[in-house]
């Protein structure tokens, strides 16, 4: 799947109607939980407006997103989750590893959709500054 297709993915999700809810929204409302900076992420924020505007959904207009930034600030990505999920986003929109552990934790139904790369597993992408070594081993 390339970002496009992800970026339109997210824009689908928004249109999915929420049973649970009691009351309709004006508009309905995308959290965007990044793991850095809103500088370092910028790339990633303008691909998806970008998306979302292919699919029919501009910001201001027709959808609302709630950003949220933990600066590399890990330990704080759980209380932006769960200040997403207290606004009652219909999406959440996480970086990779950290970001979707911390939405994951913070919420069993708001669905949860995730960009970047990198260990999804342990979090923060390893960076090498070196290529690993190849060992031969000699019988």
């Amino acid at each position: 799947m390339n970002r496009r297709e992800l970026l339109m993915l997210a824009g689908g999700v928004v249109t999915v109607p929420r049973t649970l809810q009691a009351q309709q929204k004006a508009m309905p409302v995308i959290g965007f939980l990044g793991n850095a900076s809103a500088s370092y992420t910028a790339p990633y924020v303008v691909a998806f407006r970008q998306g979302l505007a292919e699919t029919g959904y501009v910001e201001g207009q027709n959808v609302v997103i709630e950003y949220r930034w933990a600066d590399d600030r890990f330990e704080r990505l759980p209380a932006l989750a769960a200040d997403l999920v207290a606004l009652k986003v219909d999406v959440i929109f996480a970086g990779a590893g950290v970001g979707i552990r911390a939405a994951k934790n913070a919420t069993s139904t708001i669905p949860i959709i995730f960009f970047g790369g990198g260990d999804l597993v342990g979090g923060r992408p390893r960076r090498q500054s070196r290529p690993a070594r190849r060992q031969s081993y000699r019988l």
